[in-house]
């Protein structure tokens, strides 16, 4: 994973256990994928995930290796997740800090990346649980209700995701 500063400056690496035991700031990923309806795509991570498993998440997420591009990366991590490819762009990131079930930390830069497809998704079981597609308006009652079913990062990313796709319906 690829250590950075406050301003998303590289600073070396380590493995991914390490460096959520110690909770170090390192680069993050989160793509949010709509349909034509402008409904997102979402996933529950698997249950043997090493952390949040069984909660509901972003259509997929991930951590750069050093030397990658956030957009390749993504593209990568999405076909390995949830079994398809679509043209993705970045729409902003943030930072956060939280802790995770397992002792874990996680302290993130996270890159928030939006796409479209018509496709139907075909995700990889040791990775995903279930998946839906849900209106942007049920999603937020949903966490409102119930913020506990779903991962941590999911309403700052969200945040993100939903001004870009409102931008694109102008």
């Amino acid at each position: 994973m690829i250590l950075v500063d406050e301003n998303d400056r590289p600073l070396g690496s380590d493995a991914k256990l390490a460096v959520h035991r110690d909770g170090r700031l390192h680069r993050a990923f989160s793509v949010f994928v709509f349909d034509e309806a402008g409904r997102v795509l979402l996933q529950r991570r698997a249950r043997a995930k090493y952390h949040s498993g069984g909660k509901w998440a972003n259509t997929c997420c991930g951590h750069p290796e050093p030397q990658t591009d956030i957009l390749e990366a993504a593209a990568r991590r999405l076909q390995e997740e949830m079994g398809f490819r679509c043209p993705l762009h970045e729409v902003g990131r943030f930072t956060y800090r939280a802790d995770l079930d397992g002792g874990l930390i996680e302290h993130e830069v996270d890159h928030v990346l939006v796409g479209q497809t018509t496709l139907t998704p075909r995700p990889d079981p040791r990775e995903v649980e279930a998946w839906r597609w849900t209106s942007l308006a049920e999603l937020q009652r949903d966490l409102a209700a119930a913020p506990e079913r779903f991962v941590v990062w999911l309403p700052p990313a969200l945040a993100l995701a939903a001004d870009a796709r409102e931008a694109l319906d102008r």
